[in-house]
């Protein structure tokens, strides 16, 4: 029996998580559950899982994190939304925990703190994000196998085709209807602008240690091709399914067996197509400005995604227009500039002035 804290419990990977335990009750079982702020669902989740322990961050933060590393536990499956799920993730890697991670946050923004971390410590790290549990399965559950190339796929989100002037008057309900995948509100606006999609790379070439010129991302709209690996010989390797996040969730619980899922078998009897289109920087300029601050290092990335989850709230609240996503952006790395992080309070304060500088730039462009 696998013992689980599940930190962000009522988002979209939290409730999967809780299902696939559910369908094997004598394989799993949660201990303890997070969530940022309480409500009838995360209520509800207390009374139905009947955890030994449970907190709500917003009004019990120190509870909260330290559960990360909470004595007894297998897995900490870390399904927390952005950067306030990084220090779980510090929390779970410092006490040697095997950690599930979902929240990408925690390796764009503090990578170079949370990765030494690990190693000093012993801890695993198994990935959650379909792209980068596609390339972990092609290496056979070997995060540091060497690969000639990782190749990251993308639907191309909500606008694919879209021109700069169509994209000048979407809406937040166009950005959040995703062609393929059903996500939180904040990854499917970042789907749509392929922010994500940088963030995606930033993070494989953390966990794979693969240099960015090793790291290619390619639009296949059928979301069916999760990612592929080619290695030396020329060989390359995929990991195909219908999109769902039902495998990769699972598989974070179950490594190393595979377990049966509800995903329904793929009919290689009916007639389909597998389509790739370039995915060009020109056309997607968040995810261009996301490499950069990946290439660049340092607290780049970080400042990034401060700036970004505020531009992305604004958004979707009415308060700029799409297109304003990368300007604000673009403009808070402008105004901060980037130095080495000391340690991961050093992460916490740019993030928090970031975030400042990123406001201020809402502001003048309501």
């Amino acid at each position: 029996m696998k013992k689980i804290v599940l930190i962000g419990s009522t988002g979209s990977i939290g409730r999967q998580v809780i299902e696939v335990v559910k369908r094997h009750p004598d394989e799993y079982a949660i201990c303890a559950l997070v969530t940022g702020s309480g409500g009838e669902a995360f209520e509800k989740q207390v009374r139905e899982i009947k955890p030994k322990f449970c907190a709500v961050a917003s009004v019990e933060k120190e509870k909260a994190l330290s559960l990360a590393a909470l004595d007894g536990a297998d897995i900490i499956f870390n399904a927390a939304g952005g950067f306030a799920g990084a220090e779980y993730s510090l929390r779970a890697v410092k006490a040697g925990k095997r950690l599930a991670l979902a929240n990408k946050e925690s390796l764009v923004c503090a990578g170079d703190i949370i990765l030494p971390l690990a190693k000093k410590s012993g801890a695993q790290i198994i990935p959650v994000d379909s792209e980068h549990s596609a390339i972990w399965q092609c290496l056979n559950f070997d995060c540091n196998k060497p690969v000639k190339r990782l190749i990251i796929t993308a639907s191309g989100g909500a606008f694919r085709g879209y021109t700069e002037e169509m994209l000048k008057g979407v809406t937040a309900a166009q950005a959040l209807n995703h062609p393929t995948w059903r996500m939180g509100r904040k990854i499917t606006v970042d789907s749509a602008t392929l922010m994500n999609k940088g963030y995606e790379v930033i993070e494989a070439h953390a966990l794979f240690g693969t240099p960015y010129k090793d790291v290619e991302a390619v639009i296949q709209p059928q979301s069916i091709i999760h990612s592929m690996v080619e290695f030396a010989d020329g060989a390359i390797i995929a990991q195909l399914s219908y999109p769902t996040m039902e495998i990769p969730v699972q598989l974070a619980l179950s490594y190393p067996e595979r377990r049966h899922t509800s995903l329904a078998h793929m009919d290689f009897t009916k007639a389909f197509s597998l389509g790739f289109e370039p995915l060009k920087k020109e056309d997607y300029p968040c995810f261009a400005l996301a490499l950069k601050c990946g290439q660049e290092g340092s607290t780049a990335p970080c400042v990034l995604n401060a700036a970004d989850e505020e531009a992305v709230h604004a958004f979707l609240n009415g308060r700029i227009a799409f297109t304003d996503i990368f300007r604000v952006a673009d403009e808070t790395l402008q105004k901060l500039g980037v130095h080495n992080a000391a340690d991961f309070e050093d992460i916490v304060q740019t993030d928090k002035t970031a975030r400042g500088v990123a406001q201020k730039i809402i502001l003048r462009l309501q």
